[in-house]
């Protein structure tokens, strides 16, 4: 699992990136407002944990900007409120979660793991890799959110060479796995 973690107190965001590496979970934290977004929409991230009460920007502003980018991530939102009007709120602009501070570590990465299996679910189709994604179902590469046009050959090269990301390929591999159906 791969997270982002949008913080800033520092001994919070250290404690919590500590506790996720003990777990095998890869966290990058994000202290400093201005970098958030780019790191956000710049990398696949399983999961977003966004606290809320940040110094220079709501929490609920990158929210609402994430999902106008269209940024299917999962986020889980931090928080020292936790009135009934504000996870009302924070739930009806498309957090997938919330957790009060301070927080049980246990229940922190179970919630976590309900929003990953969640994630896992609904991307079945979609391989990612580094900025691009490639959707099965839709038959289409996106680059930075952006469709690149691709012939059913091209698509079809695009995918394998994905699924096959740590491997060397040979030509006679590629012609019997790909070509040969496009071979006339």
């Amino acid at each position: 699992m791969k997270v982002l973690l949008i913080e800033d107190n520092l001994q919070i965001s250290k404690n919590i990136v500590r506790y996720l590496a003990l777990q095998n979970i890869t966290c990058e934290m994000v202290l400093d407002w201005k970098d958030w977004l780019s790191k956000a929409l710049s990398n696949f991230y399983d999961v977003i944990i966004l606290d809320i009460n940040l110094p220079f920007i709501s929490g609920i502003d990158i929210l609402k900007k994430l999902r106008e980018e269209q940024k299917n991530t999962q986020i889980i939102m931090l928080t020292s409120n936790s009135t009934k009007e504000d996870i009302v709120c924070w739930l009806n602009l498309w957090a997938d979660d919330y957790m009060t501070k301070p927080f049980d570590f246990e229940e922190f990465l179970a919630r976590l793991n309900t929003l990953n299996r969640r994630n896992l679910k609904n991307k079945a189709n979609i391989i990612y890799i580094k900025n691009f994604e490639i959707d099965l179902e839709k038959i289409q590469v996106k680059q930075n959110d952006e469709i690149i046009k691709l012939s059913p050959l091209e698509f079809n090269l695009f995918k394998y060479l994905a699924q096959n990301k740590n491997k060397a390929i040979t030509r006679k591999e590629l012609y019997e796995k790909v070509w040969w159906e496009f071979d006339w």
